[in-house]
């Protein structure tokens, strides 16, 4: 009975341990709340400044992370960069030829119209200062009666026929000659006078008809004594 009775008791604790115990347990809390209260006031006060970092850091963690180079090693052979071949020059491709529509047709140029025996030639006007021919160049002189230079191109009159003075019979013949020369000096000096063609050109002189207002000036020779038509026999300037 004794027994049963110690073994239902039960010790008490000791007052100081107890005491201790739920001293020890009770500050604890109180302290870990006191340090973080102090630590969220200064994170409060430093707000500004830890922000920045706290976005910062695990971006910048993350990207060292995955931008990590690779070792290299040594044993790997370096890599061969392959050069760009050199571009190679083309020629030039010939000009393409223009389309039929792009290429300029030539203006017809106008057709200048030949002399023929059908269609006569068109009167020639012409006008200068003439003198005697001399020993120079033979450009606007009058030769003998029937034979003159105009532009340096001999012109003989073809109506007409006079003595030459060089080839005078007589000294009649020989006067004659040197008066049709000067009349025909004075007509051409006149004014301006028209050429009409009287057949091809020789290398005796080009064949003109050659007058004034409709006049010529092989009739007035004839008409004056100072020359005769062309063809007649024999002359009327030396005496029988």
């Amino acid at each position: 009975m004794a027994k049963t009775a110690t073994r239902g008791r039960r010790k008490a604790p000791a007052r100081g341990k107890s005491k201790a115990r739920s001293g020890g347990g009770g500050l604890l809390p109180w302290t870990v709340i006191g340090i973080a209260a102090i630590a969220g006031i200064a994170a409060y006060d430093n707000w500004k400044s830890i922000k920045p970092m706290l976005g910062k850091e695990p971006t910048a963690t993350m990207r060292e992370m995955t931008e990590a180079k690779p070792a290299v090693r040594k044993d790997t052979p370096p890599k061969q960069v392959a050069l760009a071949a050199p571009t190679p020059k083309v020629a030039p491709s010939p000009a393409q030829p223009l389309p039929p529509a792009a290429i300029p047709t030539p203006t017809a140029q106008p057709v200048k119209a030949t002399p023929s025996a059908s269609s006569p030639a068109t009167p020639e006007t012409g006008t200068a200062a003439f003198g005697y021919c001399g020993q120079g160049a033979h450009i606007n002189c009058v030769g003998d009666g029937g034979v003159f230079w105009y532009k340096g191109e001999k012109i003989v009159i073809a109506d007409m026929t006079s003595p030459v003075a060089d080839r005078a019979r007589c000294d009649d013949e020989r006067r004659v000659a040197f008066t049709a020369k000067a009349r025909l000096l004075a007509l051409l000096n006149a004014g301006p006078f028209t050429m009409n063609a009287a057949g091809k050109t020789e290398t005796s002189g080009s064949p003109r008809v050659v007058s004034r207002d409709g006049r010529s000036f092989g009739t007035q020779l004839i008409n004056e004594g100072l020359a005769r038509k062309p063809g007649t026999a024999g002359g009327p300037w030396c005496a029988a």
